[in-house]
Order: C-alpha cells, then structure tokens, then sequence
C-alpha cells in the first residue's frame, strides 16, 4: 500500500502537532505515531512551559538563564528567537482552549520557578501540564480536516531518492502496520520527524516506553548530521519505589519550596551549589549520584512536610495521588528519590527553519539539537522548544514544500522483506535490550570515565552485530525496530561522549573534570564520519 501527502509527520508530542496545525492550513498532513495519539513523552510533562509573561520579568532574564544553564554551548540567536517567540505559543495554547493555572482571583496565570529560573515564569496546568497541552494540540488536529492521524503504524526507515538512482532527498518512510506486520510506503513533498527522545536506552529513565530514539536513529541510517548526543539530562527526583516504573516527581516541587534531604535528614544540596535546591538539574543530578555513592544509600528524600498540607494536594494533586498509591503521603512525610535519564540535549541537527542536512527532511522537538539547549537544558523550555519550533517549521516547510518535487512519478520500490521469516527467538531482542539499557546507565550514565567509556564502546560494537544479522533474516516487528534504535543511540552517545576531552553541562567524566576552551562548541557526527566539535 502507498499513502501520498504534502507532510509526513512521525510523531504525535507537541512539537509534531504544533508543525501540523500549522501546515494543514495549505496541505494534506498525515502524522504517523507508534502507538495512540496521545501517548508521547509530551502527555507526561509535569511542570510546565518557560515563558516571559509576567511584567516584572524580560526576555533578557530568560535568555540569560538559559544561556547560563547551557554550559557555553547555548546558540544566542536562537536563544533569542524562541524565548522571544514563546508568549505568542502560548496564547494560541490559550485560544484553543488550554486551561492553565490561574491565581486566587482567577485573573491572572499562576506563573512558577524551576531549578535555573531567576524568575516565576513557568506556565502549568497543575502538575499535568503537559496531559493538558497534548488534549488540546489532538483535539485541535483531529478537529482539522487536513490531518489524518494514523495509530499503530511505526516508522522503520526514511525513503531516500538516491537509493533507487534520484538525487538525494528524503521523500517518506517505510512505515510498519503494527497490527497487520505489513509494511507500506509513505510518500511525501516534506518528511518531518518529531519521534520525540531516547530514554529508553538507560536502565533508570522518566521517559514513556515509546522513547527509544527512533528519528535520531533513522536519521543516523540516512546520512544525516547529529550533534551532542553525549549531553543526555537526568532529571534528578524521580519517585524510587519497587513498584514505581518511570514517576517523575516534578522540577516544581524543588521550585515551590521542596528540600533534599539524606536518610538522616541532613539538607545537602549547600555543599554542591550556592543555589541549593534551585541549583540547575546536572548539577543536583550529580550531587544526589555523589552523595547515594558516597553513603550508600539507594536513594534520597525530597521533603515538602514544611509546606501546608491544603497547599501540597492543591498544587501538585496527581502527584500527591501517585504517592498515595505508593503508601507515601508527601504532605507528612518526604519522598525518596533517584535520578533517572530524561530528556535528551542533543539529536538531530537542524537550523533555525527545523531544517536538517538532508534535503527534504525536518526535525521537530526532542529528536532534535537546535542550539536551545547547549550542554544543558534549562527546567520547561523543552515543550516552549516544541511550539516554537513545531510552528516555525512549518512554515519554512510550506515554502519549501511548494517548490519540491511531485511524489506522485516517483519509482519508490515497495519494501521488500527478501527471505525473512518470522523470529522464533525473540529471546534476542530482550536479552540485548536489558543489557544495553544496564552497560548504558553504568558506564554511560551521570559520571563517566573513558575506561568506562571503552568498555561500552566494545559492547555496542558486539551487540549491533548480533542485532544486524537478527534484523536481516527476520520480519520486522516494533520490538525488533526499537532494540535496532536504542543500539545506534547508545553508539552516537558512546562515541560523542568519547571524543569530548572535558566535563561540561550534562557531560561530565572525571578524567577531564574541568571545562577546556577548545572544547567550546556542539559534537557533530555522521554516518562514516568520526565525532569532532564545530565552534559556532
């Protein structure tokens, strides 16, 4: 079966709802997402949206946090482009009919401070901003007669011309029919990857199941330019109980108040940073993996029992509830808690239109590195990053788009399954999934070393063998994709991270403990190429 249409979109989070809403408005838009709609790590953001809409704050505060946050890697121009862009998203957010926090009085919005923030202009919806954001962006796409959006259905391969005698250009993708196991061809005059980022490659992560890197890794496949992926942020608290699977306990509570503490109850966090708690995320990240090292410990407490007990479940009540579950009562009693991979800083390279090295091919959100973040990201500018950047893209795209060629006379081969067969040991797939996720956090995690680093370089390399000759002699299925992705991550992160001689933002390894000057600049690597930092 072939689909033809104006943009592909693989994706459903923020940023590729955002870049459809706005392409419908000229073309036919058909998004492709791996599960349901609204299942993306878009759903589970807690704390909120950066923006300057107080008139006690500036554009300049905001851009200068965010530089400071990003380790010197952070590009200003774009910086200023989506800090100066994010009020504008979020009153079309408003207009379709988001319900975000107000004040007592109903007036004006309920701004809060995260970690990195020298000012309260966080945007949330309780603590289910981001549940709150994907009801709007669906409902508005699913409302749009332009979109068609397709559940299910996982991208294995992008469609390039010159693999059947064109010039080079992304044109679609093979997409897997996950409940039929067919796979079609998707074709397209633009083909937009906001699959969002790559938890999943770590043992310990806050990420939803469906974040195993699938659009760095396919981008990787085709050619395409990828940067930083040696910055992978770990998000501090997340909840740490046998039963708990990938709770995050927001940024927010830190931001209101909250107070690490060790098991005896000491606070820690003034012997790390001089802004305590409110100290940006690598470095409270480090500092809880330095002290459950130094002591022991399997986990650290986040005490909240100061603050009155009404507050707590008004503000936070799905987190509240989540511990409750759990049989912890944050109102009396503090939270244990580990860090966990969350968010990942570099992906795709892409300019400030969402365009990548590929000619046809955009990037959206997670998947991508657009110079906002640097070595680090400052606490929700990552949803802002997928507005602005899911609108502009958009628009560059039509341009674009208008000019491209017509899918409708290309020689596409259908996909060819050649002399596959169903598996009959998907014992391989979960073996070298466990063990990637587990060599990755241990040996790639937090604090690196490069002995550590070469051992997880050794490992990758055996396992994508056993995983290439696995992926060629059988038909292809989402569990098999998925270990093939989070494989060719887990390199890109090994290999970024083996080449930077030096700890900065998110990177930190103790043989180089100290930031060099001559490793001011973004890591870029494709396919054939070795890693190698490109000063801005």
């Amino acid at each position: 079966m072939r689909v033809e249409c104006d943009y592909l979109v693989l994706g459903s989070g923020v940023a590729g709802l955002s870049f459809a809403l706005e392409a419908a408005r000229d073309g036919r838009v058909t998004m492709v997402t791996k599960r349901s709609r609204s299942d993306s790590a878009t759903n589970w953001a807690q704390g909120g949206i950066a923006a300057v809409l107080d008139p006690a704050d500036s554009f300049e505060a905001h851009v200068k946090d965010t530089m400071g946050t990003g380790g010197g890697l952070a590009h200003r121009e774009v910086v200023e482009m989506v800090v100066r862009d994010g009020p504008t998203r979020i009153r079309e957010l408003m207009d379709l009919g988001a319900r975000f926090s107000r004040n007592e009085d109903d007036q004006e919005l309920d701004l809060t401070r995260e970690g990195g923030h020298s000012a309260r202009r966080v945007v949330h919806a309780g603590d289910i901003t981001g549940e709150e954001v994907q009801r709007v962006l669906v409902d508005a796409a699913a409302a749009s007669p332009n979109i068609d959006i397709i559940e299910n259905h996982m991208a294995v391969d992008l469609v390039e011309t010159s693999k059947f005698g064109g010039a080079n250009r992304v044109v679609g993708a093979y997409v897997l029919d996950e409940t039929t196991g067919e796979v079609h061809t998707y074709l397209a005059r633009a083909t937009v990857l906001a699959t969002g980022g790559a938890g999943k490659v770590y043992l310990y992560t806050s990420n939803p199941d469906v974040a195993t890197g699938d659009g760095v890794a396919m981008a990787y496949r085709a050619g395409a330019e990828i940067s930083n992926m040696e910055f992978f942020q770990f998000h501090p608290t997340c909840l740490y109980h046998p039963e708990a699977k990938s709770f995050l306990i927001s940024e927010a509570l830190r931001g209101e108040g909250g107070i690490l503490r060790l098991r005896d109850g000491e606070a820690f966090m003034e012997r790390h940073h001089e802004m305590k708690d409110l100290a940006p995320r690598d470095v409270v990240a480090r500092a809880i993996d330095y002290e459950m090292k130094r002591r022991g410990d399997d986990c650290v407490h986040l005490d909240m029992t100061h603050e009155p007990a009404s507050y707590l479940v008004e503000r936070f009540p799905n987190i509240h509830a989540r511990c409750l579950d759990f049989g912890i009562d944050m109102t009396e009693t503090p939270i244990p808690v580990v860090p966990a991979a969350h968010y990942m800083c570099g992906g795709v390279t892409v300019d400030e239109r969402g365009s990548t090295t590929l000619d046809g091919l955009w990037a959206v959100g997670e998947v991508t590195c657009t110079g906002l973040h640097g070595a680090n990201r400052l606490a929700s500018n990552s949803l802002l990053e997928g507005l602005v950047y899911g609108h502009r893209t958009a628009l560059a795209a039509r341009r674009a788009s208008a000019s491209a060629p017509s899918t409708t006379s290309l020689d596409v081969p259908d996909w060819d399954v050649g002399e596959a067969v169903p598996s009959d040991e998907a014992v391989v797939v979960s073996q070298n999934w466990d063990e990637i996720r587990r060599f990755m956090w241990n040996y790639v995690g937090i604090v690196r070393t490069d002995r550590r680093l070469r051992r997880a370089s050794r490992r990758i390399g055996l396992l994508q063998e056993e995983i290439r000759e696995y992926y060629w002699a059988h038909l292809v299925n989402r569990d098999m994709l998925e270990l093939r992705n989070i494989a060719d991550v887990a390199e890109l992160i090994i290999r970024c991270a083996s080449s930077r001689k030096e700890s900065r933002g998110l990177h930190y390894n103790l043989d180089y403990p100290h930031a060099g000057d001559e490793w001011e600049g973004d890591t870029r690597v494709s396919k054939g190429t070795a890693p190698f930092i490109r000063a801005e």
